[in-house]
């Protein structure tokens, strides 16, 4: 495919997205009704695609509206292109430019510039301070790739040396022990031995870091309440012999979970909610619970624009029920740690102060506040203490 073409391809993804499709089906569908399109191809569209849908709003601006072909347009124009060298009609490019889309378009004011929704500046203001807006510009760039590796394997230094025999580039990231950065290529790293046989592991640095930071004790019983795809299960039980724990309200989001434990050399059992209750209580109860993801909108951009005042008020609602449920699975003397991927305080430091003023005898012990300016997503944590 010619780069114009790749574009038109890019503006019907969005055109869809735009309509309701998610992303990555709209991608998928794409891609299964373009054979003639290499990987190559296919990884271009969909970096546009997801491009455009972290900048959709200042991009729209620059290209004249918030369509596929107009978020295309705008990103060209953020790049420094000249739309007109590439929007030819001929071939399978786009149509030319109208006489409307050539005008050059007006400034750009600061939440437009900085892809912000306007009804959620005044919190994210409040929440980030002076760091606004350096973490809204970040959010508007493709997250860096982020190993960790099985420290009951081996050491970062001999993962390291691993993959760069497989062509795989990565350097040490400071915010945990066993980070790296993947600076070289990244779509290799699946098919990697390093990968295949659970030396290594894709997981978001603060993410990691998060699960550096809880307080555990060889042997003891930990539950992962939310555990998702069981990323900090397995972060976890790599630190030490643990007894572990998995459940999640969406058990099919734990589906590959047991598969990469084995492949890690990890224990982890599956509880649905009624064994979760029967197994309890626990040393140590995880509840990174479900939020804005606020956090993580380089990855997800689309979690940005279907974000509604409505939607925050159920995320917090749950927020405090999980936190609730959690604390009746605590030994006595335990720790309940709660995390969000947000950097809002109402998903964070308010729900902690509530939880406290409903639970007398507990008390906040530690708290972990990241932002992407610390390299990976906005993360929050706090390690609660039963008394």
């Amino acid at each position: 495919m010619t780069p114009a073409a790749r574009l038109s391809a890019a503006i019907a993804v969005l055109d869809l997205v735009l309509a309701g499709l998610p992303a990555g089906q709209a991608l998928t569908n794409w891609g299964r009704a373009s054979r003639f399109a290499g990987s190559g191809d296919r990884a271009a569209v969909r970096d546009t695609v997801f491009e455009a849908l972290r900048c959709r709003r200042s991009f729209a601006a620059l290209g004249g509206g918030e369509t596929g072909r107009g978020l295309v347009l705008g990103g060209l124009r953020a790049a420094g292109v000249d739309p007109a060298t590439l929007f030819t009609g001929l071939g399978h490019a786009p149509a030319p430019l109208t006489d409307g889309e050539a005008q050059n378009p007006a400034p750009l004011e600061e939440l437009v510039a900085l892809d912000c929704p306007d009804w959620l500046a005044p919190a994210l203001k409040r929440s980030l301070g002076a760091d606004f807006a350096p973490v809204m510009r970040l959010l508007r760039h493709r997250a860096p790739v982020f190993l960790r590796v099985n420290r009951a394997r081996l050491t970062r230094d001999e993962a390291q040396a691993r993959l760069a025999a497989e062509g795989i580039v990565t350097q040490p990231h400071g915010l945990a022990p066993d980070a790296l950065e993947v600076t070289g290529n990244a779509r290799k790293i699946s098919g990697s031995a390093a990968y295949r046989d659970g030396s290594v592991e894709l997981q978001d640095v603060a993410s990691q870091a998060v699960a550096e930071a809880l307080p555990l004790a060889e042997g003891a019983r930990v539950l992962d309440f939310c555990a998702g795809g069981g990323g900090k299960t397995l972060a976890m039980g790599a630190r030490l012999p643990l007894r572990l724990f998995a459940h999640d309200a969406e058990p099919g989001r734990m589906r590959d979970l047991p598969q990469r434990a084995d492949r890690a050399g990890i224990s982890v059992q599956l509880l649905d909610g009624a064994a979760v209750a029967r197994a309890a209580p626990f040393d140590l109860v995880l509840a990174d619970a479900p939020c804005s993801g606020s956090g993580s909108w380089r990855r997800d951009p689309e979690g940005k624009w279907r974000l509604t005042e409505a939607r925050l008020a159920q995320a917090c609602a749950l927020q405090a029920q999980i936190l609730d449920h959690c604390a009746d699975l605590v030994a006595a003397g335990g720790r309940l740690a709660y995390a969000t991927c947000s950097l809002l305080e109402a998903e964070n430091r308010t729900q902690i102060t509530q939880f406290l003023g409903r639970h007398p005898g507990w008390n906040a012990e530690s708290r972990l506040c990241l932002t992407p300016l610390q390299g990976g997503d906005g993360f929050y944590l706090a390690v609660l203490a039963r008394g």
